[in-house]
C-alpha cells in the first residue's frame, strides 16, 4: 500500500554522541544562529512533496540571491531515520529536513543532532501561533521545540461501498460507530463472501505498525491519551484492554487475517475496510467506490469528539548547520499560509495549522472529500516525545503481536509485562 508512513524501521543501533543535549549550546552555536548564507535541505522522495519542495525553493531563491537553498531528496537507505542518524554522527547533516518523524526526535536529540527552534527570537511563539494547542505534543521533555509540526495525515476508517452493499450493509451510512456495530458489520462481510477480510492491518512486528491498528482506537477511546504519559505506560488500563479486546476478536474470528498481504488489500478488494489518512483519496480515486467514517469507540462517541493518530511528518533543524538564521527564515517561509496552501493543493496532506479550514475555504469547497480529514486534523494525537521512543513502541508491538494477533499469551499478562518495560524505558533507563 502506498502510505506516507511515519518513516519505517528506525535503527535502534544509531550511534549516540555522548554528552550532547541537542541544543547546540555555546559560542559556536550563537554565531551559527546569527549567520546567514546558503543552506542545504533534504526533501522527502514522495513525488508530490518533492514537486512542492522544488517550487518552494525556486520561490525562495528568486528573492534571496545571497542565501540560496540547495535541495535534494533524502539519500537512499534502509530508512530515512537511519540515513539521518548516520549524517548526524558524521557531522554532515543538512540544515533542514522536511521528513523528520516525531518518533525519531528523542534519538536525534540524544545524538546532539538538533537545534532548539526556541533559540530563535519568537521561535516558540511562531509554532504556537501556527499550530495552536496541538503544538504542545511536539515539545521535548526539556520544554523546547526540536521540531516544527508541519503536516499530518489524520487516520480514519475507509470502506468499500460496493462490498458493503454486497454484504447487505448500508453503503451510505454504515453502522460502524461502536465496537459491537463494527464487529456485526465485519461478520456480515465475512459470512456473505463479499470480501475475504473485513479489515486487514499489517500483522507484522515493526514498531510503527501499532500506529495503524491499536493507537488510533486507543486515542479515540481515551479522549486523546498518548501511549506514555508522565513516563508511565497508559495502555495497561480498562480502555487499553478494551481496544485490544476489540482487535483480538477480529483476529480470533478470522475477520482480520494473521498472514501478511503483499500488496494493498483495500485496493485489491481483498478487505472491505482500512485505516488511512487523506493521502488515500488520490491513491484510490475512482478505483474504489469508497466512504470514510471515524474510528470506532466502545460507546460510539459523536464524530466531532473522536481523536485519532496524526501520522505527522515535521521539519527539524540540524546542528551541523552553520547558517542557521537563514535556515530559520526558510522554515517560516515554507510554513507560511501561502506555502501551506500550496502543499495542501499538491498533496492533500493537512498542514498542522489551527485555522486549516478557514484558511483554505476554496480548497475544501472544491475538494469536499478532504473535509472530514480536515475536521479530524484538529483532533489528533501524536506519539509521545519521550526517551527511547522507538524501543518503547517495539516493546508494545511485541506484546500486542503475541497476545492480540497470535493469541499466544493472555492480553492482560502481555500488557502488564510490556508496561513494566515501557515504564523503565520512558524513565531513560
Amino acid at each position: 500500500m502506498k502510505r506516507t508512513l511515519p518513516a519505517a524501521l528506525l535503527a535502534l543501533s544509531l550511534a549516540v554522541v555522548a554528552g550532547c543535549d541537542g541544543s547546540g549550546g555555546g559560542g559556536d552555536a550563537d554565531q551559527a544562529n546569527a549567520a546567514t548564507g546558503p543552506i542545504t535541505i533534504w526533501l522527502s522522495n514522495n513525488q508530490e512533496e518533492l514537486a512542492w519542495g522544488k517550487a518552494m525553493v525556486e520561490s525562495w531563491n528568486g528573492q534571496h540571491a545571497d542565501q540560496k537553498i540547495t535541495a535534494q531528496e533524502i539519500p537512499a537507505g534502509k530508512s530515512s531515520e537511519e540515513v539521518i542518524g548516520a549524517a548526524i554522527t558524521a557531522g554532515n547533516a543538512p540544515c533542514l529536513i522536511w521528513n523528520t518523524a516525531p518518533a525519531a526526535i528523542p534519538q536525534f536529540q540524544k545524538q546532539g543532532g538538533l537545534v532548539a527552534l526556541d533559540s530563535f527570537d519568537g521561535g516558540a511563539q511562531y509554532i504556537a501561533d501556527r499550530t495552536g494547542d496541538t503544538a504542545e505534543q511536539y515539545k521535548s521533555p526539556d520544554g523546547k521545540f526540536y521540531q516544527l509540526p508541519w503536516k499530518s495525515n489524520p487516520v480514519r476508517i475507509i470502506y468499500n461501498k460496493d462490498i458493503f452493499a454486497k454484504a447487505g450493509l448500508d453503503p451510505e451510512k454504515p453502522a460502524l460507530a461502536t465496537y459491537d456495530e463494527f464487529l456485526t458489520a465485519a461478520r456480515k462481510i465475512k459470512s456473505s463472501g463479499a470480501a475475504q477480510a473485513a479489515i486487514y492491518p499489517a500483522p507484522s512486528s515493526e514498531f510503527f505498525q501499532s500506529w495503524f491498528d491499536f493507537y488510533p482506537l486507543f486515542a479515540a477511546e481515551t479522549d486523546g491519551n498518548q501511549l506514555v504519559k508522565d513516563n508511565k505506560a497508559q495502555f495497561n488500563t480498562p480502555q487499553g484492554q478494551a481496544v485490544a479486546g476489540f482487535w483480538k476478536t477480529l483476529y480470533d474470528e478470522g475477520l482480520a487475517p494473521k498472514e501478511m498481504y503483499n500488496g494493498d488489500s483495500f485496493a485489491d478488494k481483498k478487505a472491505a475496510m482500512a485505516i488511512v489518512g487523506p493521502w488515500a483519496i488520490k491513491v484510490y480515486g475512482d478505483k474504489v467506490k469508497w466512504g470514510t467514517v471515524p474510528v470506532p469507540t466502545s460507546t460510539g462517541k459523536p464524530a466531532d469528539q473522536i481523536k485519532t493518530f496524526s501520522d505527522a511528518k515535521n521539519v527539524a533543524m540540524y546542528s551541523a548547520c552553520q547558517n542557521r538564521a537563514t535556515a530559520w527564515e526558510v522554515i517560516k517561509f515554507a510554513t507560511s499560509q501561502e506555502q501551506d496552501g500550496k502543499l495542501l493543493d499538491a498533496t492533500g496532506q493537512m498542514p498542522l495549522r489551527k485555522d486549516l479550514q478557514t484558511a483554505y475555504p476554496d480548497y475544501f469547497s472544491k475538494n469536499a472529500a478532504y473535509t472530514p480529514f480536515a475536521e479530524q486534523a484538529a483532533r489528533t494525537v501524536e506519539v509521545p516525545n519521550v526517551p527511547n521512543s522507538v524501543a518503547i513502541w517495539q516493546a508494545f508491538r511485541d506484546a500486542y503481536s503475541e497476545s492480540v494477533i497470535f493469541g499466544k499469551t493472555p492480553v492482560a499478562d502481555a500488557f502488564t509485562g510490556a508496561a513494566e518495560k515501557v515504564d523503565q524505558l520512558a524513565s531513560g533507563s
